[in-house]
């Protein structure tokens, strides 16, 4: 059985749209403190299993704002390129800092699932990108019309998930201790009662 549909380490690059607070202000298809954590969570997971991020960001001076400073405090220097077009693939640096990484499967995190997500996600399935949309990490303006647009992707042929999703599926085996450490205090700060749980049993349940 081969694993190849799963992502791994090695194979991914994590793009990150506009996460700015102008643009968060205008999501009503979640509760925007969740939508944070879950971005967070995210980018930690980037950072814990050393995933190349590519940050882009939009409006930052007239309108919405930098990087929101918890993803920032993350990702530290990462830099953030900044540009016009709604659709980051038609950006040129952009493009060039991805192709420069060369990895062809791409996470995709962003703010608004509308256009600013779908857009640049369409466009990397065109040029024969394997996508996965982190839905639970994505903001639009309506519900109903995020949801339209994470169908739309998976229509186009982007895999759905979440950033918890994401994590288990690079961490796979709790006895990678390379890793094992990180992965799991993403889950104890991030995952809820998932967090909860593991928590739980490093304090409580000692095996004889």
């Amino acid at each position: 059985m081969t694993d190849l549909p799963l992502l791994s380490p090695q194979d991914a690059t994590l793009l990150v749209v506009d996460h700015q607070a102008g643009l968060a202000f205008g999501v009503g298809s979640t509760d925007r403190q969740l939508l944070l954590n879950n971005t967070v969570a995210l980018a930690k997971t980037a950072k814990a299993f050393q995933i190349p991020v590519v940050v882009s960001t939009s409006a930052s001076k007239v309108y919405s704002g930098p990087l929101m400073p918890a993803i920032r405090s993350v990702l530290g220097d990462v830099p953030s390129f900044e540009r016009r077009n709604m659709n980051a693939w038609e950006d040129g640096v952009v493009r060039a800092e991805i192709d420069k990484i060369g990895r062809r499967k791409l996470i995709v995190s962003g703010l608004l699932t509308e256009a600013c997500v779908s857009f640049p996600v369409l466009s990397a399935l065109t040029d024969g990108y394997e996508v996965s949309v982190v839905a639970d990490t994505c903001g639009g303006i309506t519900a109903d019309s995020h949801s339209l647009a994470l169908r739309r992707m998976e229509a186009a042929g982007a895999t759905l998930t979440s950033w918890l999703q994401v994590l288990l599926e690079l961490q796979r085996d709790w006895t990678r201790k390379e890793t094992y450490d990180g992965a799991r205090a993403i889950v104890e700060a991030h995952a809820g009662g998932y967090g909860i749980g593991l928590a739980y049993a490093r304090d409580m349940i000692h095996p004889v």
